[in-house]
């Protein structure tokens, strides 16, 4: 009859509703999203570490790295052989042939050309810097040639602003050193004194500073 065979074809219609249902369904139990991306796959922009940034050749201000105050430095005059600056045992600024005294240096700046200059064991002194000594201008009181010594440092006490100028030598690493227009030079009959410049005064002397290291961290 008509009407069999018609819900015969409906059954039939219906039951491969089901099984194409029960083929795209997923299994009891599985919860894996099948529209997750692969976990594998890297997503964003790839990030890659910088090189470290090169050394500056000169701090900023266009100082000298030997006036940095970042490198100690030995001191020595231009016209010297051999002898080296150093603060000796007994305070004062001399040169010296051995190793004995103060003859590492750290020029600090502390305004446009003015400096404190600290003053570190010589390389006889044993392991460690230990803490330092300052130059200080020394006036004797009684008419004699100003002279530096060592003291407790103190970047406000003016006898401890030294300028620090290039000289006129052609060379890069020669300086001349004055406190108030008072320059670093040497005398035959009292050692290294300061003098202030007037007519018929000698040239001040030229000093080489000659880079050490690194300066001591305290």
């Amino acid at each position: 009859m008509v009407t069999s065979r018609w819900i015969t074809g409906l059954g039939i219609a219906v039951l491969a509703g089901a099984v194409a249902a029960c083929g795209t369904t997923a299994p009891a139990g599985d919860t894996t999203p099948t529209s997750d991306p692969d976990p594998t796959t890297v997503t964003g922009t790839p990030t890659t570490s910088l090189a470290p940034p090169p050394e500056p050749t000169a701090p900023a201000g266009g100082l000298p790295q030997v006036l940095s105050g970042t490198r100690q430095v030995t001191i020595v005059r231009a016209e010297a052989f051999e002898s080296g600056l150093s603060i000796t045992d007994d305070g004062r600024l001399a040169e010296v042939d051995g190793d004995e005294g103060r003859q590492l240096f750290v020029a600090v700046p502390l305004q446009g050309r003015l400096f404190l200059i600290e003053s570190y064991q010589g390389t006889g002194g044993g392991p460690g810097a230990g803490d330092p000594v300052c130059w200080r201008v020394h006036n004797p009181g009684d008419g004699g040639s100003l002279s530096v010594e060592g003291a407790a440092c103190d970047a406000g006490d003016p006898r401890q602003r030294f300028a620090i100028v290039a000289a006129d030598t052609g060379t890069d690493d020669t300086f001349m050193i004055s406190n108030r227009s008072a320059y670093l030079r040497t005398s035959a009959r009292s050692g290294l004194i300061l003098e202030e410049q007037g007519d018929g005064s000698p040239t001040p002397d030229g000093f080489r500073f000659t880079d050490n290291g690194p300066a001591p961290t305290r």
